[in-house]
């Protein structure tokens, strides 16, 4: 579909208005009171900040004595074996799940010390699973994400973001379909175009590639590269290493809740660390073109020549 298209289902409101009440009344509810947005970020700003983080599940720590920073202008990816603590870290920073030991900053203020409101202005969250308990049709998912901006001057430009933000994500052409219709691939990329919609400086991606095939994969990294081009911080959980080695500023690797390395792809992503943290042996070669480690896994016992 056409970007005037997308704007004229989002004028129409849906079915004798439908879709924008229910829009109005989840923002409502969600968002009760018009706040200022936050100032535009300058490269190096600390946009997120973990201060000795520690969590505990079911009594066991899956978060140990964790700190990091979170900079303006760089995609920094968390990479580790099932169970190291990326997605709780991610959660922690995203303000959603609060820590038992340790402290974290958003913009340089606790996070308990925003709104909902507040927090939603300042960073976007794309969770691993993407599901929606009405029929909403794809236009309106992906305008959800405005509704943050509503009662401020950039309410204004709602109808062309979100139109850039589905056409960024491939998913123009079935704006007028249901979520629930979509296949699992569709619906992440659906939901990766409301993140976009939402315009935060802080972008939080828990593996938003995993239901994706080869060539959407590449879209949504080209994708955080550009915000962070643009000024903006993006995080992301990844389990593919060469995703992680191509596209990351920062590499931080996670293993049994602690960060084991935080660093440059170059100097993080090294046969010893990978071997040792992934209890599986890995060669790192290098790209002839490019110089981008590629971690390549040692199978059968053989080495390569």
């Amino acid at each position: 579909m056409s970007a005037a298209g997308i704007r004229s289902l989002l004028r129409a409101g849906g079915r004798d208005g439908w879709w924008e009440r229910r829009r109005g009344a989840v923002r409502d509810a969600l968002f009760p009171a018009a706040v200022e947005p936050p100032a535009r970020p300058s490269p190096g700003d600390v946009l997120a900040e973990a201060r000795s983080v520690g969590m505990r599940r079911g009594g066991r720590p899956v978060l140990v004595d964790a700190s990091l920073r979170v900079v303006a202008g760089e995609v920094l990816v968390l990479i580790g074996p099932n169970g190291a603590g990326k997605s709780t870290l991610l959660s922690v920073l995203a303000a959603d799940t609060l820590p038992d030991a340790g402290e974290v900053l958003l913009d340089g203020r606790p996070v308990t010390g925003w709104r909902p409101r507040e927090l939603a202005l300042r960073r976007s969250v794309l969770p691993q699973a993407a599901a929606l308990s009405f029929p909403f049709p794809v236009v309106e998912v992906v305008r959800m994400g405005r509704a943050p901006r509503a009662g401020t001057p950039a309410e204004e430009r709602d109808d062309a973001v979100v139109a850039a933000a589905m056409a960024a994500a491939e998913v123009s052409a079935f704006a007028g379909r249901s979520f629930a219709e979509l296949s699992g691939g569709e619906r992440a990329r659906v939901a990766l175009a409301r993140v976009l919609a939402q315009r935060a400086p802080l972008m939080l991606l828990d593996e938003p590639t995993a239901a994706l095939d080869l060539r959407h994969q590449e879209l949504v990294l080209r994708l955080c590269r550009q915000r962070a081009a643009a000024g903006e911080a993006v995080v992301v959980v990844l389990h593919d290493l060469a995703l992680a080695a191509a596209y990351a500023d920062r590499v931080v690797v996670l293993h049994d809740g602690r960060i084991a390395a935080d660093g440059p792809p170059a100097e993080v992503l090294t046969e010893e660390l990978i071997g040792r943290v992934y209890r599986h042996p890995v060669d790192v070669l290098r790209h002839p073109d490019t110089d981008v480690p590629l971690i390549v896994p040692v199978r059968s016992g053989r080495r390569p020549g």
